[in-house]
């Protein structure tokens, strides 16, 4: 009989002043029911009481890193280089855990032959799963949340780090791991939620167009035809007329 594997699992948690949310999201890891997890916290020199609430959990935090970060992603790549444990997930300040999280996490990479998950999470609605076979020619290839990825350590550093040219390069990333370096991955069934996460994240502060141009980049640089990627620019401006236009608008501003 085949005996389960406990992987040690490291969690990310970059963050500058959000001492708002901090505690709920440290709270959610430490909590969790699984209990083989290394757990680093990357603080930007927050200023506004973020480190004192911090502090408060240190016995429970696995490393502490304050300094200065040129970007999320440079912070998230410190992360990366730091972590000691088997497989990454990365959690940021305004967003948390439910207690099964890592468990499930845990479940999938011990029963499946794979180097990456993607688990239903929560926002406004459900989101969940992902379809590796239309990311050439879909702007949305995965529906899950950067909470609910998971991958190998060993995988994510034969990737690289994340680049921080790209305003997405989370994106970038996935782009990488799929079509270049074909790594295999699935996602959790609907109903197994990993957690929830706020609506006002990075992500959220990038301007339509400048978001889309990102992704347009991402995909020349990972040598994919550029009149096709055009193409597609084009479509999705035509979906979305309004929220193109209202982007235009504020950088007009």
């Amino acid at each position: 009989m085949k005996k389960n594997k406990n992987y040690k699992i490291s969690i990310i948690t970059v963050v500058k002043n959000s001492a708002s949310t901090i505690e709920r999201c440290i709270k959610s890891v430490i909590d969790q029911n699984y209990k083989n997890i290394e757990y680093i916290i990357i603080d930007g020199n927050s200023n506004d009481g973020t480190s004192k609430i911090i502090d408060k959990y240190k016995d429970k935090i696995s490393l502490i890193v304050r300094e200065n970060d040129k970007s999320i992603w440079d912070a998230m790549n410190k992360g990366v280089e730091l972590a000691n444990g088997e497989i990454i997930g990365f959690l940021n300040a305004d967003d948390f855990y439910y207690p099964i999280a890592l468990e499930i996490v845990n479940r999938y990479f011990d029963e499946n032959n794979i180097d990456f998950l993607f688990g239903s999470v929560k926002k406004y609605k459900l989101m969940h799963g992902f379809n590796p076979s239309i990311i050439k020619w879909s702007f949305g290839f995965y529906t899950s949340h950067s909470i609910g990825f998971f991958i190998k350590t060993i995988k994510h550093k034969e990737i690289g780090l994340y680049n921080s040219k790209y305003l997405s390069a989370d994106l970038d990333l996935f782009y990488k791991m799929i079509v270049n370096f074909k790594f295999k991955g699935i996602a959790t069934k609907k109903n197994e939620i990993l957690g929830e996460f706020g609506k006002g994240g990075f992500s959220s502060k990038i301007n339509y167009i400048d978001h889309l141009k990102d992704l347009n980049q991402i995909r020349i640089d990972n040598k994919q035809n550029k009149f096709f990627v055009y193409i597609l620019y084009l479509v999705k401006i035509l979906k979305k007329p309004i929220k193109f236009l209202k982007a235009y608008l504020v950088k007009k501003i």
